[in-house]
């Protein structure tokens, strides 16, 4: 079975089919916490600033786990299907938003998130599972209308790379294994990512655009 090493060798393997969009105007956005180690060295490669995109799914109340939508900053998706009464969504929305402000906070300090309009979005996670967060992710970013939106993740089953590529401008991968389990079964190292290293590369990636 064909491995990648680790998320910073995907990284690089990665930038290097990005290095068509050095110098161009675009940003980098960051699924957290495992896309971050991914991103940072492509953003630095193709000299575009580094952000996250933090949004949380919005679960049904009879059932958490399934969602019925998604949040994020600035962005609400909530499945028209799910008959769930606004009073709920509302409550779940604003409690989820309080939630990510902080998260974006530790991450991003009092920096303001980077505007997307007219710019190649390339979004990043070390791999994709289900997808619905990258999916949610990629329809809030469209929402801010961006020139492109590019998918870039070192593994993914062939399924979620062909939803994905019939919806956003282009999707670069590594691998598409037919046997799709879990990301982690296809990384020789698959360690936790924490938010002080999270934190470390978002600032370094800034300090040096500074």
């Amino acid at each position: 079975m064909e491995m990648i090493p680790n998320r910073q060798v995907a990284a690089e393997m990665l930038a290097d089919r990005l290095e068509h969009y050095k110098g161009q105007k675009g940003v980098v956005l960051a699924i957290p916490r495992g896309g971050v180690p991914v991103a940072a060295p492509i953003a630095q490669r193709l000299s575009m600033p580094l952000d996250v995109i933090v949004s949380k799914k919005i679960g049904h109340p009879a059932n958490p786990e399934f969602a019925i939508g998604a949040v994020s900053l600035e962005d609400v998706e909530v499945d028209k299907r799910a008959d769930v009464p606004a009073a709920y969504i509302q409550a779940e929305v604003e409690r989820l938003k309080e939630s990510l402000c902080q998260q974006y906070r530790l991450f991003m300090g009092n920096r303001q998130p980077v505007d997307l309009r007219d710019r190649i979005v390339i979004i990043v996670d070390d791999g994709i599972a289900t997808g619905k967060t990258l999916l949610s992710t990629v329809n809030m970013a469209r929402n801010k209308q961006p020139r492109k939106i590019i998918v870039a993740v070192p593994v993914a089953p062939l399924t979620a790379i062909q939803q994905f590529e019939a919806i956003v401008d282009e999707v670069v991968y590594l691998l598409a294994p037919p046997m799709f389990q879990a990301v982690g079964q296809f990384y020789e190292e698959f360690e936790q990512v924490s938010d002080a290293e999270v934190i470390h590369l978002l600032r370094q990636r800034y300090d040096s655009q500074v």
